[in-house]
């Protein structure tokens, strides 16, 4: 594993006493070489503390970061100045462990909103993360970030002579821009941080902005991408594709591990009257609690997923709309297999038991056709099952 992984890079993952089962729950990801950095945030208007912080220090050192550090248990969100300081206190005792400059670290949290940081704890992670790092660390790091996860979510992909790692966490309250989500991605690619910003948030846009879980958007996502340049440059268009494949494989490992989740269901609308409006639509599908049960049931209820379609906003001539599904993911969104359900806006003579048979499946392909444009959009996401409510009924207690 560790010859797949960038050079010069190394991660820990130990347990700080912060979660109550006493699972590993700090993590660390630090390079041997200063690092062009770019991150993705939250829209949510209630940003945690170490949103904050990290924007700050994006904007003021984007040249000069050395690593990150999670910790899980606790987000740091809606504590007001103090989380704040938390927050810069929490990379000041990273950086202080680590060995690296001040104002290089940065920090990310996960976990229950409203309590503070256990400060002591927070420190404790820090010095045995600082004696945990190793290449070979990668995967511990990875487990210490999860929560509700069922297990942890890495990714892998090489760049020509470079390589890109990544790890993320998620499995509910996940909604676009982004989820309750933080993802560590590095490379020992040569890229500045102004190019690398653009590649991250159109791969962002397309990966972690096309799933859902819930319809809830979360105050402490972050997608983190450092490069430090041991590979050198590599081509422009080569490293974009593999950013992109890379963020695209962890989003759908989130939305695999949903919570609760059952089944993996991808929504395809194309023929849109625009790429907005194809987006408009997929996502009110794919947010859509009617919808969502359905397929937990495997009840090839397909007027809810044409009602999400008319109500989400996009441009709707319902005489011009088709509707198929097929078993299996993307990849069967065209194949001899699929069943068309709907055409011109009126369900045609379909089998039943076909269609069942396809609900009922592990995997789900939709694809809406609105006969309008060429606006066309693809995202990702689960059924929503009695586990669901099980695990966010009792998610404090």
């Amino acid at each position: 594993m560790t010859d797949a992984l960038p050079r010069g890079f190394r991660f820990a993952g130990v347990a700080a006493g912060i979660k109550k089962t006493g699972a590993a729950d700090f993590a660390a990801v630090l390079s041997d070489a200063t690092c062009s950095a770019a991150g993705v945030f939250t829209r949510n208007t209630f940003p945690a503390a170490p949103v904050l912080y990290d924007r700050e220090l994006l904007a003021s050192n984007p040249h000069g970061l050395r690593g990150a550090v999670v910790n899980a248990g606790c987000a740091n969100a809606c504590t007001g100045e103090e989380g704040l300081a938390d927050a810069a206190e929490m990379a000041r005792l990273a950086e202080a462990a680590f060995g690296a400059p001040p104002r290089s670290i940065a920090v990310m949290s996960t976990g229950v909103i409203g309590p503070r940081l256990p400060m002591d704890r927070i420190a404790a992670g820090a010095q045995a993360a600082a004696a945990a790092l190793s290449t070979g660390s990668a995967a511990a790091a990875a487990a210490a970030i999860m929560t509700t996860d069922t297990r942890p979510k890495t990714a892998v992909r090489a760049a020509g002579s470079a390589r890109l790692w990544g790890m993320a966490k998620g499995a509910g309250m996940i909604h676009p821009n982004m989820a309750t989500m933080l993802s560590v991605i590095v490379t020992d690619a040569a890229v500045g941080p102004d190019e690398l910003q653009g590649l991250l948030r159109a791969a962002v846009d397309r990966s972690f902005n096309s799933i859902s879980i819930d319809g809830d958007m979360s105050t402490n996502d972050t997608v983190l991408v450092l490069a430090n340049g041991a590979a050198g440059a590599v081509d422009a268009d080569v490293f974009a594709a593999a950013l992109d494949d890379l963020c695209t494989d962890l989003a759908q490992q989130i939305v695999r591990d949903g919570e609760g989740a059952t089944k993996f269901i991808s929504v395809r609308v194309r023929s849109a009257a625009s790429d907005d409006d194809a987006r408009r639509a997929a996502k009110a599908v794919a947010n859509s609690p009617l919808v969502k049960t359905a397929f937990y049931g495997g009840d090839a209820n397909w007027g809810r997923i044409l009602a999400a379609v008319g109500y989400s906003g996009a441009a709707v001539d319902s005489s011009r709309a088709h509707l198929w599904i097929a078993a299996g993911t993307e990849d069967a969104f065209d194949s001899a297999g699929r069943l068309q359900l709907v055409g011109h806006g009126r369900p045609l003579p379909y089998s039943e038991e076909a269609a069942t048979a396809i609900f009922g499946g592990a995997e789900i392909a939709v694809t809406v056709d609105l006969g309008l444009g060429e606006g066309s959009t693809t995202v990702w996401t689960c059924d929503l099952s009695h586990a669901y409510v099980d695990i966010n009924g009792h998610y404090r207690t």
